[in-house]
């Protein structure tokens, strides 16, 4: 398989440093073998997992030495990472791949969390690390759910686990992003993977064709759908975990099982070096740097995060959506040297400089100049940034308050009494135009205007911020750059006249008019939500008394954007983003289980007494 080069510091030089390592040790790259095709690893409850094994080889047959492991379990057919298993078994390693619990060839019952997926992860790393051909030390890597599968093994500190690449998964807490969001249901990204899975697996040519017949995105409005009354329903264990977690919005022993909750585990995590890698449009970036905070508390083993301006699984792109970065932004290598270089020094303790660099390496978005480039991409740009911690240190913390007039600036309201009120229709939802929602629902960078390409927009195909019940706040044009970094975090004094509702709040780069875009282009960074009866509780739900004003703090993922001159700071106020999010019903029923929907007029305060306002963290000077 041929490497092209890497593109920037953070991998640069690794496989001069490897060919050096090799040729001081009187090493020649090897041949690979597949030692083992469907090697049924035994468990502990006799359910054995499938398992390919690729063994460095000279001539055809293995070499006869005790080399370190690495593995990587995924549900998404093991057979898929064979070039990257060969990659790593010509460089000196034995490398498992595997099918978890009951996919493909795995035995057992596949669930998307279970338990067993944990302790199947400890059982494989314990059993490779005892075969003969093993020097006692796994490494394991993936990424999304075979991230998550390394989490959950990690948590029960399996001896030989020597260190780990988490890329983009590893759910520091599910309820909190991932799969529920502050009590909302990350539903379009739940169904499109229920969907695109039983797609798959169908087990017979009539499922196959009844989902080939309906289009999932006809689904998104039949919400909440009812057990056995839908397409899902030839599936009954696709259908059923899909409206588990639907139906399961309070914060309990549920939620804290260690695939779905890392956070309730630091403690007990193995004590191992680890690379937390994520993207500012990755669906678990907020997992990324709570991991790396939380792990780094806990342990003493060295802790990573690298952060680029990627989607989910994106690492290998310079791009992400509508929207282009240039191409220092994409590891090009990430399944080959890039984790090479890792491995090769916390696995064979090559001198490679992997242990000096900086804790935490950022790509800092927007210093482009807007121009569109050949691919019809927003030109954004970016650059790449070392910390000695998150947040960058010298980050000042800024509130940004809104206005009446639907200003936002650092000067506080004076207003006795201000408010916006808005009515939000769920049969009329805001639509998801890209952000961090899995590449299911087109994520990245757009222009924030409907389009064809994102259901349910419709034509004549607006600017988002012409709707009704979206509330604008930005700033006047910038008269210098003004760079953020770090966590978001938006304060709502809000009020409704229904029992239950929802509050959305995004961060957007407003650019200016231009010959490439005459419109401008308003670039959406990130956002969040929250429900209504989750405000102040998550154990719990408690519905909201009409009229009455509660403080509400939404938490977007955390963000690298230089906001340049001539441009605007711009946060919408909304409370639907569908169908990444359900769209409350406002009517306070069972989640999941609610049959009437109407509509809510809610009201954002932005008075003295009742300052809405964002708080951006302004990161210093590029060193």
């Amino acid at each position: 398989m041929t490497r092209p080069p890497l593109l920037h510091r953070f991998v640069r030089h690794a496989a001069a440093l490897s060919l050096l390592a090799a040729a001081r040790a009187g090493a020649q790259p090897y041949d690979v073998v597949l030692a083992a095709h469907d090697l049924m690893i035994p468990t502990r409850d006799g359910a054995r997992m499938a398992t390919d094994v690729y063994r460095p080889a000279h001539g055809g047959v293995a070499v006869d030495e005790r080399l370190p492991v690495l593995l990587n379990r995924t549900p998404y057919d093991k057979g898929t990472l064979a070039d990257d298993a060969r990659y790593f078994a010509r460089h000196g390693y034995v490398v498992a791949v595997q099918d978890v619990r009951g996919r493909y060839r795995s035995e057992g019952k596949f669930s998307k969390v279970q338990p067993a997926d944990a302790t199947d992860g400890y059982d494989t790393i314990e059993w490779l690390a005892r075969q003969p051909w093993s020097n006692g030390s796994v490494g394991t890597w993936g990424t999304s759910f075979a991230a998550h599968t390394q989490a959950g093994a990690a948590q029960l500190h399996p001896p030989a686990l020597k260190t780990m690449v988490v890329n983009m998964g590893g759910l520091s807490n599910g309820w909190d992003h991932g799969v529920r969001y502050r009590g909302a249901y990350e539903m379009g990204r739940q169904i499109t993977w229920a969907w695109s899975q039983l797609a798959a697996d169908a087990p017979n040519a009539a499922v196959k064709k009844l989902l080939e017949r309906e289009k999932v995105e006809d689904w998104y409005a039949v919400q909440p759908m009812r057990r056995g009354l839908n397409a899902l329903s030839v599936a009954p264990e696709y259908e059923g975990w899909y409206l588990d977690f639907f139906e399961h919005a309070d914060y309990d022993a549920f939620w804290k099982d260690p695939m779905v909750n890392w956070s309730e585990h630091y403690a007990e995590t193995s004590d191992v070096p680890m690379l937390q890698v994520g993207g500012w449009y990755d669906i678990f970036l907020a997992g990324t740097f709570e991991n790396f905070l939380g792990l780094s508390k806990a342990k003493k083993s060295p802790q990573r995060v690298l952060v680029g301006p990627w989607t989910h699984h994106g690492n290998t792109r310079p791009y992400a959506g509508d929207v282009s970065f240039g191409p220092a932004a994409a590891i090009t290598d990430f399944d080959g040297d890039f984790h090479l270089r890792w491995f090769d020094h916390w696995l064979k303790g090559v001198p490679n400089g992997v242990e000096r660099e900086a804790p935490v390496r950022l790509f800092v978005m927007g210093t482009g100049d807007g121009h569109k480039d050949a691919d019809g991409r927003l030109f954004h740009g970016g650059y790449w940034r070392d910390a000695t911690a998150w947040p960058i240190p010298g980050t000042r913390l800024v509130p940004y308050y809104f206005h009446a007039d639907g200003s936002l600036s650092t000067a506080r309201p004076r207003e006795a009494r201000a408010f916006t009120t808005y009515t939000y229709d769920p049969r009329h939802p805001v639509p998801t135009i890209g952000g961090g929602v899995s590449a299911r629902l087109k994520d990245g960078g757009y222009d924030q205007r409907e389009d064809p390409r994102f259901p349910p927009s419709t034509a004549p195909w607006r600017p988002l911020n012409s709707r009704a019940d979206v509330v604008v706040f930005q700033t006047e044009p910038l008269a210098e750059d003004v760079t953020v970094i770090g966590p978001i975090t938006v304060t709502l004094y809000a009020s409704t006249n229904a029992t239950d509702t929802d509050f959305t709040a995004k961060l957007v780069d407003v650019y200016p008019p231009s010959d490439d875009w005459p419109g401008g282009f308003d670039l959406n960074l990130t956002d969040a939500i929250m429900r209504g009866r989750y405000r102040a509780t998550r154990d719990h739900a408690v519905l909201l008394v009409p009229g009455t004003v509660y403080p509400f703090t939404i938490a977007p993922f955390p963000t690298a954007n230089v906001f340049k001159k001539g441009h605007r700071i711009r946060i919408d106020v909304s409370s639907s983003n569908f169908p990444r999010f359900d769209a409350n019903p406002n009517t306070g029923e069972p989640l999941g289980r609610s049959r009437r929907v109407q509509s809510a007029d809610n009201t954002i305060w932005h008075d003295a007494a009742r300052p809405s306002h964002v708080v951006l963290p302004l990161a210093p000077a590029r060193p």
